[in-house]
């Protein structure tokens, strides 16, 4: 039996929001991986970003409004014609959408800081437990609105709370830190630590949600004065 053929897609890419121009030679790397690889493209025409989606692997696909419906990626797109777009090139059935980010995240918002499948029916979601922190409220409604969701099967979906570092600033802006930003390997799972109190706690839940894959905790102190860590520094292959 013939195996299945990678394709790509290259999605329009604008430095999340028109950020941090020139952006025009980021935006023909995918094209630049198929020639190299003699694999097909193509071209939906829409921005989009590696870090906004998440999938279980089933069907569904889980993004956020702040970012895939903020105003600087497709104006001209309402939400239903966004997710035509998802599901007819990410091959999905159903979109389920949250409110929000996090603080000092400057993509407005992406998913991989904030909810992540680890199976088809299960995501891990940072909430923060100080009432007065900036992020307290902000990720009280992803929750609540995660509770409210229904699978395609119409089963609810299975939340485990992780907790949220400690927050830091840096040159001013506080930045965008998250246990969830991290990196699914074929047998291991790379997660980032913060040289924070609940470094442990978060690696122990993310270990005890991937119970066949080795979890790796490996400091990201360095790496997110850049506003990103593991998940936003790589891209998955999906294995065919």
């Amino acid at each position: 039996m013939q195996s299945k053929k990678k394709i790509i897609v290259d999605w329009d890419y604008n430095a999340w929001g028109n950020k941090y121009p020139p952006y025009d030679l980021d935006d023909v790397i995918p094209t630049l991986i198929a020639k190299h690889f003699n694999l097909p493209v193509y071209y939906p025409k829409i921005i989009m970003e590696g870090g906004s989606v998440d999938f279980n692997g089933k069907g569904t696909l889980i993004t956020s409004t702040a970012c895939l419906l903020n105003e600087n990626r497709n104006p001209n797109f309402n939400q239903q014609q966004i997710e035509n777009y998802l599901q007819n090139y990410y091959g999905v059935e159903q979109i389920l959408w949250i409110s929000e980010g996090i603080i000092g995240d400057d993509t407005d918002g992406h998913i991989d800081d904030t909810v992540r499948f680890i199976n088809e029916d299960t995501v891990l979601t940072v909430i923060e437990k100080n009432k007065n922190d900036e992020n307290y409220e902000l990720l009280q409604k992803n929750l609540s609105e995660l509770k409210k969701m229904r699978l395609i099967n119409g089963k609810q979906l299975n939340i485990i709370e992780l907790p949220m570092p400690d927050e830091v600033y840096y040159e001013g802006q506080r930045l965008p830190m998250s246990y969830a930003n991290f990196y699914i390997a074929n047998k291991s799972v790379i997660v980032p630590t913060y040289r924070c109190d609940n470094d442990d706690r978060a690696l122990q839940i993310i270990a005890e949600s991937f119970p066949t894959r080795k979890v790796v905790g490996i400091d990201s102190t360095e790496i997110i004065w850049g506003l990103g860590s593991f998940h936003c520094l790589s891209q998955q292959e999906p294995a065919v």
